[in-house]
């Protein structure tokens, strides 16, 4: 009897790591961002489920793109008290399947897969958004996210420079010599967020906070900003005045007036209305709306993730991953 069964590829953190270069998940987020905004993928509003009693939330997500043949599923937890227990405030693991066979073709590690995939996305949205001769980022935030966030703006634009802000000033230090490292650029911790948008040309918010994290009033005209850190209607990082008056682009609609605080907010505060969306990054990219008008324009990618960003992303895991011979094949 012959076995069609495909073999089933389990990838490590360290696999989706090696895998996914940033170059490679910028690429795939533009495909991806693309497609969704061109109606070529179906990507149904995720689930949200809160666990009261430990304070945390679980996000289902899925999508199926019949370009790539392939069905993606992400469970991923946001436990908020996991730093203090020495674990990872997002936890996630995603699931590929082969939509003809409807098998299974691959689990991994979606943590790390969902840092790199946000990140590259706001690496896509700088790239249409931000002044091309952007040199100097303020990173809000300390962690595995704002490492991806500033790690897609250097491969985006020529980035010399950056600051960082986050509250614990032991992490910023941390961040701060670490991604030197890294990304061989100058970077230094901020004592205050004021400080951090001195000469900011690009800002990325990737924190934990619920209000603003800094003021409006220190946002030069000229700059973009990515922000990726809320996912709830009753939080925001970026003021109310700054949403008003930025030209705002979002991953897809109809998830940002769920989700996006800062966008539910602004409105439910009278300072913008439901148009105020100018567009959608894959409709940019499609040709159908336009990208930066001025070099004065403050602009705002708002993030509030999409399926069928984890599933590009896994595409390429999978691929990559089997060809440079990571991670195990077991049977089901």
């Amino acid at each position: 009897m012959i076995n069609l069964q495909q073999p089933f590829h389990v990838f490590s953190a360290s696999d989706v790591r090696t895998a996914l270069p940033m170059p490679e998940a910028v690429d795939a987020m533009r495909g991806a961002l693309r497609e969704l905004s061109t109606g070529q993928v179906v990507v149904p509003l995720r689930t949200h489920m809160e666990l009261t009693e430990q304070e945390a939330d679980v996000l289902v997500m899925s999508a199926y793109s019949p370009r790539l043949d392939h069905i993606g599923l992400k469970v991923i937890t946001l436990h908020p008290d996991n730093p203090e227990r020495g674990l990872p405030f997002i936890q996630a693991t995603v699931m590929l399947i082969d939509a003809d066979r409807g098998s299974p073709l691959a689990v991994m590690s979606g943590a790390v897969l969902t840092a790199i995939r946000t990140g590259a996305a706001s690496g896509v949205a700088t790239e249409v958004l931000s002044r091309p001769d952007s040199k100097h980022v303020a990173v809000f935030g300390a962690g595995v996210q704002a490492m991806t966030q500033l790690e897609a703006v250097c491969a985006v634009r020529s980035i010399r420079s950056a600051a960082v802000f986050d509250l614990d000033q032991t992490r910023a230090a941390t961040f701060a010599q670490r991604m030197a490292d890294a990304l061989k650029i100058t970077i230094a911790p901020a004592v205050t967020p004021s400080a951090a948008l001195a000469d900011a040309d690009i800002v990325c918010t990737a924190t934990t906070a619920r209000t603003p994290v800094f003021d409006d009033r220190d946002i030069a005209p000229g700059t973009h900003i990515n922000a990726i850190g809320v996912y709830k209607p009753d939080e925001r990082e970026i003021p109310a005045a700054t949403v008003a008056r930025a030209r705002v682009v979002v991953d897809e609609r109809n998830a940002a007036w769920a989700e996006a605080g800062e966008l539910i907010q602004a409105r439910d505060e009278g300072l913008i209305d439901g148009s105020h969306i100018h567009a959608e990054v894959g409709e940019i990219l499609a040709g159908g709306k336009s990208g930066r008008q001025s070099d004065d324009e403050v602009t705002l990618f708002k993030s509030v993730g999409v399926a069928n960003e984890d599933l590009s992303a896994a595409h390429v895991v999978l691929a990559r991953g089997t060809k440079l011979g990571l991670g195990s094949s077991v049977s089901l």
